[in-house]
């Protein structure tokens, strides 16, 4: 099996309640930021590794999402009936993603500084990691409210406790995936299975990154691409 990640996983599945009424005709990865939709901004960033497969998990709006995806190389893992979360939305996208390491991403963030999925791919190694999350220092989030997910310590291991703040892209290993029965589940079941095999680690982010998850983060992340105060 490879053991270097060469596609990418998109979660643009979710509701999006926390933009309010910007979401009640609109799936959140449409909303755009700058110009911009969210899903365009990772796709674009996305691309720039050239991967092997992009695959965008949709179900809310989702007719809304392949419209917009019409004609690009993005494939689509449409979840239905029922959302999947993280976990199950890649287990069911596993087919489309092919064997290996995958990279996953939330959509509903904007970055300022070097290339997320570039950091990670350079910083993985596979003999050690079963997953390699990238995580942001607290000075470095816009927008973002709480005390942190996560403490990393001095080998770069993860465990849980306010620190850095994850942010919404990793490498991940899949197999554990398989293990879990329920059909809808968060990765964090996994994560806290691979920090227990001490496989968990977390790579710190340089630049600056904003969590656009209100309607609050649309003009912060604005802001931050034009060098504005934030």
């Amino acid at each position: 099996m490879c053991d270097d990640p060469n596609a990418i996983m998109m979660f643009a599945a979710g509701f999006g309640t926390r933009m309010g009424a910007l979401t009640k005709d609109r799936p959140k990865p449409l909303i755009e930021v700058a110009g911009k939709t969210l899903l365009d901004h990772s796709l674009d960033l996305a691309r720039e590794i050239s991967p092997n497969a992009i695959v965008v998990n949709t179900h809310y709006f989702a007719d809304q999402i392949a419209a917009h995806l019409s004609g690009t190389e993005a494939v689509l893992s449409n979840e239905s009936p029922d959302v999947l979360e993280t976990g199950g939305g890649l287990r069911h996208a596993l087919p489309l993603l092919g064997r290996g390491p995958v990279f996953t991403t939330n959509t509903d963030a904007i970055w300022k500084g070097p290339n997320p999925f570039s950091m990670l791919r350079d910083a993985w190694q596979p003999d050690e990691m079963d997953a390699l999350l990238l995580c942001i220092p607290r000075d470095h989030a816009i927008g973002h409210k709480g005390n942190g997910d996560f403490l990393i310590d001095n080998d770069n291991r993860l465990t849980r406790g306010p620190g850095v703040i994850y942010s919404g892209v990793q490498i991940l290993r899949t197999e554990r995936l398989e293990h879990i029965q329920d059909g809808a589940f968060s990765l964090n079941l996994v994560w806290t299975e691979m920090a227990k095999d001490r496989r968990l680690f977390g790579l710190s982010y340089p630049g600056k990154w904003c969590d656009v998850g209100t309607p609050d983060g649309i003009d912060l992340a604005e802001d931050m691409l034009e060098d504005r105060d934030v």
